[in-house]
């Protein structure tokens, strides 16, 4: 007789879990159903995901890169996707640390938010699928020959090289009496390496005398930028990290030296430029956000995704830094928000 209680009592705390989960699962189901669009959609599937993101540095471009992309997937997956945010400090050995612990994770994705990210990235690992931002050119980052805007691996993303001729333009229209130009950056950045090697025969072409000076990081930036201002009429950063985190003490040599700067992108311009031909890295994560969200839902292969580029340029300059070199841009040029 008391087996048969216990028995009875067994079966009836049973059912009641059972009816719990039952709960349970119905109103998981139902948030879901109640979110929009594809959020819903991924929401209902029961699938999460985790994304780590390797971001180089901070400074401006690039974490409105990370923001777009966060956006991005966040309106269309909603709390199904978690984001693991690591920032390198500038080094490249800490990405490549960074990147194996996501690797390490399992994670469902890798973000690269600048190039020493994603050749970090590359080496970590040759199946988690991997998204580049704020990537000049995949072909130098990754080494590849014959580039045919796909990379052919677990690779793909979006890059934020504005039109080099533009720029080279952009100075001549500025400055169309200056000799010399110096072009400043990071010797261990490749891209830098690349927008240097690429906008030199626009600028000669332009009839300037071309020099480049480079220092190899932040520690000497301020005596490199000194010997360039004492040499040049006018200075060309291009999107170049290091720069980009040290812009203040790059303006703090060129301003009261009276050389005027233009600059790759808005954040370097902002820092210690005069005008820039720039794109919104916001709007280039969010992109980047796009493509990981065909990657992680509809099962797009990013080998054979194209490298995407920003669909618009916008000329710009720093009202403030115009005002203390007594520059007037011409008409065609949008003030950067201060």
């Amino acid at each position: 007789m008391k087996k048969r209680i216990l028995a009875a009592a067994l079966s009836a705390l049973m059912a009641l879990s059972l009816a719990a989960c039952g709960s349970s699962s119905s109103t998981a189901s139902s948030a879901a159903a109640s979110a929009s669009g594809s959020a819903a959609a991924g929401s209902a599937s029961g699938k999460s995901y985790t994304i780590g993101i390797c971001q180089l540095v901070q400074h401006p471009a690039l974490d409105a890169a990370t923001q777009g992309f966060e956006d991005a997937l966040t309106e269309k997956l909603g709390s199904s996707v978690t984001f693991d945010l690591q920032n390198a400090a500038g080094d490249s050995a800490t990405c490549a640390t960074i990147c194996n612990s996501f690797v390490s994770s399992n994670v469902d994705l890798i973000l690269a938010n600048a190039t020493p990210a994603l050749q970090a990235a590359a080496s970590a690992t040759n199946t988690i699928p991997i998204l580049g931002t704020s990537v000049t050119d995949y072909a130098t980052a990754l080494s590849v020959k014959d580039w045919k805007g796909t990379t052919g691996t677990n690779i793909s993303g979006t890059s934020d090289l504005a039109p080099l001729d533009g720029q080279a333009d952009m100075i001549k229209e500025l400055f169309p009496d200056a000799k010399n130009v110096g072009i400043l950056y990071c010797s261990g950045e490749a891209n830098s390496v690349y927008q240097a090697n690429t906008i030199t025969p626009y600028l000669e072409s332009a009839g300037y005398t071309v020099k480049t000076y480079t220092f190899s990081d932040s520690n000497d930036v301020a005596a490199v930028t000194s010997t360039a201002c004492g040499e040049c009429d006018v200075l060309y950063i291009p999107t170049d990290n290091t720069a980009a985190s040290c812009a203040e003490a790059i303006n703090n040599v060129a301003q009261p030296a009276g050389i005027p700067i233009v600059a790759g992108e808005e954040g370097i311009c902002k820092g210690c430029g005069v005008a820039t031909l720039s794109i919104s890295y916001y709007d280039l994560g969010y992109a980047t956000g796009e493509m990981a969200y065909e990657i992680l839902v509809n099962g797009s292969d990013p080998s054979t995704m194209q490298i995407q580029y920003a669909p618009k340029f916008t000329k710009e300059y720093n009202a403030t830094i115009c005002k203390a070199l007594n520059i007037t841009p011409p008409d065609g040029y949008t003030a950067i928000a201060e």
